[in-house]
């Protein structure tokens, strides 16, 4: 066993698992993904179980993005001056507390719609915490030429997660209810937690350099989005995520559409396309992981969002199951290295004590996917399913095309 594990750490793709600390946030990173991607699962049977209403169905997910539009420029400046380490233990023991909550509120039968939706908020406000406080903490865990391959492995344990955690949650709802599923959840929670109690005091992280004891949160949050705006490899990668955050991603939304009226495979066929998407992000996250720093990142984080558009407009006119399973497989692999390119290049050109606030603006483009599947759906109404998802498809590929045209430096990116 012990000299498989080395054979493993000689593989480019897994090298950074040298690295101590990385590892022990690695771990707490499955442990915490794996919750929260139950928890998509459970919450929303939850309600629906409380409620059978598909309106309240749909507002305890949407009412997640208030957190994200509101807490994330505080946190990711919170990340830059404070101890990112105290911040991903607090926020990760939130989320832990608040499953442990709603299992035992469940269990003894004194559960209500509205405890779902303050556990909802509390959870996504635990999430935004979490999020520049690990991204920033990754580049101090390894050397910048093996930035890369740590932020490729992130993405492939998010996407191995997101695949896992609600078939794990599903399967422990139809056995055992969905308290079982919020305590498993917990637990998960507490164990990475624990994990990243183990983590030493990270060195790298110049809070001082950057930001001067006396500076209020508010000029703290504005020096980020100066920054953020004034470098320009950041500039472009903030901008990449943003349109196709607002354009390509919403076409999710209207899977359903496509998989009952338009291709006639019902809710097992929405599945397995979801799966072929998450299919093609494992195997994107891969091969980020194992190309490592070698990456042409400019040019490949353009590239894949233009690609991405277009594949979403074959989606949107396929009315083959097959052709439309592949297709998926594509979107999922040009989303996730389009994605996972642009955290490498923000990180990569951020200082220091700038990453948390850059990530944070990074992380609202959960703000602009909600956004956009508002408006595919409005779309949806006046030009039909098809249309609209053609539409925002090839609107997010000509936005590439242009930011190619008018950004030359940005593909110039390494």
């Amino acid at each position: 066993m012990h000299g498989f594990l080395a054979a493993l750490l000689r593989l480019r793709a897994f090298e950074v698992f040298r690295y101590r600390e990385y590892r022990l946030l690695s771990l707490g990173q499955i442990s915490g993904n794996m919750g929260t991607w139950m928890d998509e699962v459970s919450r929303g049977w939850l309600i629906y179980e409380l409620t059978d209403s598909a309106v309240q169905l749909g507002l305890v997910r949407g009412i997640q993005v208030i957190p994200f539009l509101f807490l994330a420029p505080l946190a990711g400046s919170a990340a830059d001056r404070y101890s990112r380490k105290t911040q991903l233990l607090l926020a990760q023991a939130l989320n832990g507390i608040v499953f442990a909550a709603t299992a035992l509120l469940v269990f003894t039968g004194l559960i209500r719609p509205w405890h779902v939706y303050v556990a909802a908020l509390l959870v996504a406000a635990g999430q935004v915490f979490q999020f520049p406080a690990r991204a920033a903490m990754v580049s101090d865990t390894v050397p910048p030429e093996n930035l890369t391959n740590a932020i490729g492995l992130g993405a492939l344990i998010f996407n191995a997660a997101r695949i896992i955690g609600p078939a794990l949650a599903g399967a422990l709802i139809a056995v055992s209810g969905t308290g079982s599923a919020f305590s498993v959840q917990a637990l998960l929670l507490f164990f990475a937690t624990l994990w990243t109690v183990q983590l030493r005091p990270l060195q790298s992280h110049s809070r001082g350099a950057h930001n001067p004891p006396k500076e209020s949160f508010a000029q703290s949050i504005i020096e980020g989005w100066k920054f953020s705006w004034r470098s320009e490899p950041v500039r472009a990668g903030m901008l990449c995520t943003m349109l196709a955050s607002l354009l390509i991603a919403p076409f999710t939304t209207l899977l359903p559409v496509f998989a009952r009226d338009l291709l006639g495979v019902g809710a097992s066929g929405q599945g397995l396309l979801l799966t072929a998407m998450g299919m093609g992000a494992v195997t994107s996250s891969a091969l980020i992981a194992s190309a490592g720093h070698k990456l042409a990142r400019g040019m490949l984080m353009l590239g894949s969002s233009m690609i991405y558009g277009f594949l979403v407009a074959i989606f949107a006119a396929s009315s083959s199951f097959g052709l439309s399973l592949a297709v998926m497989v594509f979107s999922g692999l040009c989303h996730v290295h389009s994605n996972a390119l642009v955290q490498t290049v923000i990180q990569s050109y951020a200082p220091p004590g700038f990453r948390g606030r850059a990530v944070a603006i990074f992380s609202m483009n959960q703000v602009l996917v909600t956004l956009g599947s508002m408006l595919i759906g409005a779309l949806s109404l006046l030009l039909g399913a098809r249309w609209a998802v053609a539409a925002m498809g090839v609107a997010g590929s000509l936005a590439m095309i242009a930011m190619y045209v008018a950004m030359p430096r940005a593909r110039q990116i390494r």
